[in-house]
């Protein structure tokens, strides 16, 4: 809602001019004037007319009439329904961005409007390293997340890792026969890095196997890879590791906590270099095995029923019909999902659940939350699935450790070394190099992120790690160059006496950059609970740009340091310092960093 005193006093007005007909909760919410109108915040009247039972023009002409009086107001323009006002200088600052810290406060929810949410992410597998697609799902979970906190709601960042099953044992298996003991300390190879080194060695070796399996057992040739994987002896050796496992063979067990522990120690490292964080992990090996127990009650008392093979299934009717235990008893990874589900609510109490999965799951979440609801758990109705597409890069860009994936760290490296070639090319040798690249990890990681979270989540994207670290354009960079200049000319301004924090002269900043530059401001609030609510940051890039720019345009055309007069440079400082805040704080809920010089 806005924070100008205009508007309030004008709901006033018109619910005194018409009695007895807003007794339901309503607000005037202006918006900012199109350039090719006279005024600076424009009033639609069709959208709150019908509250009055009035036609839209007369609503328009009475808010009309009464601000033409109003202290705060310059000039009014009606053009049919829509209102179009213009503000005096001191009005417009006092209501925007005279008191900073109480505009960035406005993105709270009211309190009964804050909910306990929990969001799970991530969720990678223990066999290789993470990847370009958990970049973009990490990003979008994180600053989700973020976004959700931001506006006052208590947030609970959920990962579930993959660390049991069939690829699991693969990498252990190859590391068995290929490894020679080796470790990621002797190696000097990050843990999750070595251990998807033998994950590549076990697919080539099964790749050898099937070619030979083919050449000699012609009657084989009409099955595919995975029909086959059984008939080789390095695929029945995968499957045997799995019974093992399961069996809780000593010696199995002991390679897989070390390989794990090995992995997640590299999953780490890569969750702290992109800024990702979790209340609470859970392990798919202690948790594949919760909701069998849901289900047999769910048979019981027939909310699932028997096929005539043994399985058990739920018949979700136009989703059609899901297997939720196999005939022989064992669970399949729905069933692991519904326990977990039922596990994470009694665990955290959440008011809502969210998964960040890519949306070649659409159908499975579909089933997932129509069983949940069918078992009788009245929160099953607070459950959603935040989809995402594909992120792809131009060919021949990146590295990729297996020739097919890039995974995550090779990116962020690739992202840090472009932005420190762009850094460097405008330092000029006068920063030291270790500060220059600790700059550039800064400018490159936000480039990536920004890239992935300005379109919206269910948007297949081309990333180009090129254009996204440009210091112009819809850029991360960007945005990040306006709070650096701001910064910079922050300690000028102080070097010359300036004082950017106490009081300044207000109604001195009258020309359009100016006053466009705070109208755009105090849409902060806005902007932000929009995106929480769509659970969509897109909006929020978006703004931040438009802010970015709107900020330019002014510098372009009012001088700060030199101004007409220091009281004139000093208010125009105040301005800028003040978007610089808004800026910061947008860009560290989007969980993004800003570097003091670039």
């Amino acid at each position: 809602m806005s924070n100008y005193k205009f508007i309030f006093d004008l709901e006033d007005h018109l619910k005194q001019q018409f009695p007895g007909k807003a007794d339901t909760a309503w607000h005037i919410v202006p918006e900012k004037c199109p350039e090719t109108m006279d005024g600076e915040l424009t009033i639609n009247a069709f959208r709150f007319a019908r509250v009055f039972g009035q036609a839209p023009d007369k609503i328009a002409a009475a808010a009309a009439e009464f601000l033409q009086a109003h202290d705060d107001v310059e000039k009014v323009d009606t053009v049919k329904a829509f209102i179009n006002i213009t503000l005096k200088p001191a009005a417009l600052y006092r209501d925007t961005v005279q008191d900073i810290d109480k505009l960035l406060a406005d993105v709270l929810l009211p309190e009964n409007e804050r909910k306990r949410v929990l969001i799970e992410f991530s969720a990678p597998n223990t066999n290789k390293p993470q990847h370009l697609g958990h970049v973009r799902n990490n990003t979008i979970g994180q600053a989700t997340a973020s976004m959700l906190a931001r506006v006052g709601h208590d947030v609970i960042p959920i990962n579930l890792v993959n660390d049991r099953g069939i690829h699991i044992c693969k990498s252990m298996l190859a590391y068995q026969r290929f490894g020679e003991g080796i470790t990621p300390e002797s190696s000097g190879i990050k843990g999750d890095h070595l251990v998807g080194n033998f994950y590549v060695k076990y697919a080539n070796a099964l790749s050898e196997q099937i070619k030979e399996l083919r050449a000699t057992r012609p009657d084989l040739a009409d099955k595919d890879d995975d029909a086959l994987f059984l008939e080789t002896e390095i695929g029945a050796a995968a499957q045997e590791m799995l019974r093992k496992w399961e069996a809780n063979d000593p010696e199995v067990r002991a390679l897989w906590q070390k390989m794990n522990s090995w992995v997640l120690a590299g999953f780490d490292e890569t969750y702290k270099r992109l800024g990702i964080e979790f209340e609470h992990t859970y392990l798919e090996s202690k948790t594949y095995l919760l909701g069998k127990d849901l289900i047999a009650d769910g048979l019981a008392r027939g909310v699932f029923t028997k096929r005539e093979d043994g399985a058990t299934i739920a018949d979700l009717g136009k989703m059609g019909k899901k297997v939720v235990l196999r005939s022989d008893g064992t669970s399949v990874y729905i069933t692991q999902d519904i326990g977990t589900t039922v596990k994470k609510y009694s665990d955290y109490q959440p008011e809502e659940q969210i998964w960040v999965v890519g949306d070649e799951q659409n159908l499975h979440f579909q089933m997932l939350f129509a069983i949940l609801k069918s078992l009788g758990f009245e929160w099953a109705n607070n459950l959603s699935h935040l989809a995402y597409g594909m992120v792809n890069l131009p060919s021949g860009r990146m590295k990729s450790r297996e020739g097919t994936v890039v995974d995550a760290d090779d990116l962020c490296d690739e992202m840090a070394n472009l932005a420190y070639a762009a850094c460097k090319e405008r330092d000029n040798n006068s920063t030291d190099d270790a500060l220059l690249r600790e700059r550039a990890e800064i400018i490159g990681l936000g480039a990536l992120k920004f890239m992935l979270l300005k379109f919206n989540a269910k948007t297949t994207i081309m990333f180009d790690p090129n254009a996204s670290i440009r210091f112009e354009g819809d850029t991360g960079p960007y945005v990040q160059y306006a709070c650096a200049r701001i910064a910079s000319i922050g300690r000028k301004a102080a070097e010359r006496g300036f004082n950017i924090t106490g009081d300044v002269n207000w109604e001195l900043l009258n020309s359009k950059e100016e006053k466009l530059l705070a109208l755009d401001l105090s849409f902060y609030p806005n902007a932000v609970q929009q995106a929480a609510a769509r659970r969509d940051a897109s909006g929020l890039a978006e703004y931040l740009l438009n802010v970015a720019k709107s900020f330019n345009r002014f510098y372009r055309e009012c001088p700060i340091l030199a101004a007409e007069n220091a009281e004139l440079g000093q208010a125009r400082a105040r301005l800028a310092e003040q978007t610089r805040k808004v800026l910061v704080d947008g860009l560290a809920t989007m969980t993004i960093k800003v570097p003091e010089s670039m």
